[in-house]
């Protein structure tokens, strides 16, 4: 089963832009680029179910725990979000019902009709960050179960790949998508990341997707012989 928890850079009626000029909702503040046709792509080629996020991460993060104070951000990579910034418990209430809460739901009743389903999840990361080039291709995040994480690391070498081993990011967040439905669930899960400028456009992004076809599904295998 895929998830994509920044698919999208849209906003629903009502937030306007949020006081953001346009060309913002073009970045990646605002959601994964590519990410979302690399997880139908990919979905497609497994004949598998994808559950994608529908809004901006600026309206809500949906990569984050109800709980969590990066739920609705302020500021984003310099850029200070005006629709957000007198956002108060009701408000923040409003959205999770909207919006967060009908994602995991989603997700949910996806996991709940096929069983035990392996969970992953495709993200998107710039290639600088602060002035320094990042030299991944590829990162895989993962917690407390590498099950998946491993084997998946070592196929992505074995082709070639520069991975990231929770780079450049960690996996490890509390009440984030994958710990709330993989980890509490004891579900094999793992997060991809990919460099936003090797899946920037929709031939890119397919083009990719096919390259990490039989990568996953031999990782896939892996973890079922060493189970």
């Amino acid at each position: 089963m895929f998830l994509c928890d920044h698919a999208s850079n849209a906003l629903p009626s009502g937030y306007g832009a949020l006081g953001l000029a346009p060309e913002l909702f073009q970045t990646h503040i605002a959601y994964d680029i590519g990410a979302a046709q690399m997880t139908r792509a990919l979905a497609a080629s497994f004949g598998a179910p994808a559950v994608l996020g529908a809004f901006t991460r600026l309206l809500i993060d949906l990569n984050r725990g109800p709980d969590d104070p990066t739920l609705v951000m302020k500021l984003s990579d310099g850029s200070i979000i005006p629709g957000n910034r007198d956002v108060d418990a009701a408000e923040l209430a409003r959205r999770i019902a909207l919006f967060h809460a009908p994602y995991h739901q989603a997700i949910a009743q996806q996991i709940a009709r096929l069983g035990s389903p392996p969970l992953i999840s495709l993200h998107s990361f710039t290639p600088m960050w602060k002035g320094a080039p990042r030299p991944w291709q590829v990162g895989v995040l993962w917690d407390q179960d590498r099950r998946l994480a491993g084997p998946l690391m070592a196929r992505l070498v074995q082709a070639g790949f520069v991975v990231g081993d929770n780079e450049p990011y960690s996996g490890a967040l509390e009440g984030d998508t994958l710990n709330r439905h993989g980890t509490r669930n004891g579900l094999p899960h793992v997060l991809i990341e990919i460099r936003q400028d090797l899946i920037g456009d929709a031939g890119a992004a397919n083009a990719f997707a096919a390259s990490l076809l039989p990568i996953i599904k031999s990782a896939l295998a892996d973890m079922r012989r060493a189970d």
